[in-house]
């Protein structure tokens, strides 16, 4: 079968190509529907990441968050018009200590390799995770967003001491948004405190315990363990911050992806004795984890509701150009694609 594939060929420019796919194989087909964009798409969208690295990614097909459906499954095991999830991480071996996400031989998509925008997907069978059939599929669209936060806790829970009484979350925006609220959930009887600078995006924390803006903390203060979930250069301030405010032997769970080297104080790092974690994507298992924290906790599809900020039908590519352009300048959420093209 002729598959097209639609693919960013350099900043902000798209064309259509075409690919021939055999069916005589296992893998199984879906139909992608919902689409979410994220940071990482919108750097070579814009062509942010630099011409070097453009020259060794372009052309690529974006976007490695999402949902479709079924349309094809050669062993007839999956019904045809079930909702799955699609992991974007391609493994291509087993490790008996490395998890998937952390194998330099591991393929992802949107990065390298052709992402969700295209008209059909071919999978294994192991990339996919069925989802409510009542699920908010506007939220579904940024599942795998909810797995790296999902990704963290896991790694958090093997890598610090049981003192948790209360937990700080650096960053206002989607991920942080994310973490704070599945901590809340794993951890109810925790003092959850997210730290941010920008107001009105913290108001939209309701179900925190404390909030307070970064050049406003009073002095009391302090958590037995704490996320980064900034990024960028702002993830400097953000680790000194939690290093200044964490109690001994704590831990730092790092999210926020810099594209640039950030400055840490190791002084207090080590007089503190205090544990820095780092994660990055995620994996099979953590979208399992995700899809069975929906359907224990149902009400919080409703929270992440919160972060839907742009929905954008597209049937062509002009709506494509369309859906990055407004996700450049909306101040909070996350952009939706209804991918009907």
């Amino acid at each position: 079968m002729i598959n097209q594939v639609y693919r960013l060929v350099s900043p902000r420019q798209f064309e259509v190509t075409y690919q021939d796919f055999s069916l005589q194989t296992d893998l199984i087909v879906i139909r992608p529907t919902h689409l979410s964009i994220c940071n990482a798409d919108q750097r070579y969208y814009t062509g942010s990441r630099g011409k070097e690295i453009l020259a060794t990614k372009l052309p690529m097909a974006l976007i490695h968050e999402g949902i479709g459906k079924v349309v094809y499954d050669p062993e007839g095991e999956i019904e045809l018009g079930t909702r799955v999830v699609i992991v974007p991480n391609m493994p291509v071996e087993d490790d008996e200590f490395i998890a998937e996400n952390y194998l330099q031989t591991s393929k992802f998509r949107s990065s390298g390799y052709d992402g969700f925008m295209q008209d059909y997907i071919f999978v294994n069978r192991n990339r996919l995770v069925e989802i409510p059939e009542d699920m908010n599929l506007h939220v579904a669209a940024f599942t795998e967003l909810i797995t790296i936060a999902m990704h963290s806790l896991t790694r958090f829970e093997l890598r610090s001491h049981q003192r948790r009484h209360a937990f700080g979350v650096w960053g206002d925006g989607n991920l942080g948004f994310i973490m704070c609220l599945l901590l809340k959930k794993k951890y109810p009887e925790s003092k959850i405190i997210s730290f941010g600078k920008t107001k009105y995006k913290m108001d939209r924390f309701s179900f925190v315990d404390k909030s307070y803006l970064i050049d406003e903390i009073p002095e009391d203060v302090v958590v037995d363990h704490a996320f980064e979930c900034v990024g960028g250069l702002g993830s400097e301030f953000a680790i000194n911050q939690a290093i200044d405010l964490i109690v001994p032997e704590g831990s730092i769970s790092i999210l926020g992806v810099s594209e640039y080297p950030v400055e840490v104080n190791t002084r207090m790092l080590l007089e503190k004795g205090i544990t820095m974690i780092g994660s990055s994507r995620s994996g099979r298992a953590d979208f399992e984890k995700t899809v069975s924290f929906y359907k224990e906790f149902p009400e919080v599809v409703d929270y992440f509701t919160t972060l839907i900020g742009e929905v954008q039908k597209v049937t062509s590519i002009q709506d494509i150009i369309e859906a990055f352009e407004k996700d450049l300048i909306s101040s909070w959420g996350k952009t939706i694609i209804e991918w009907n093209i």
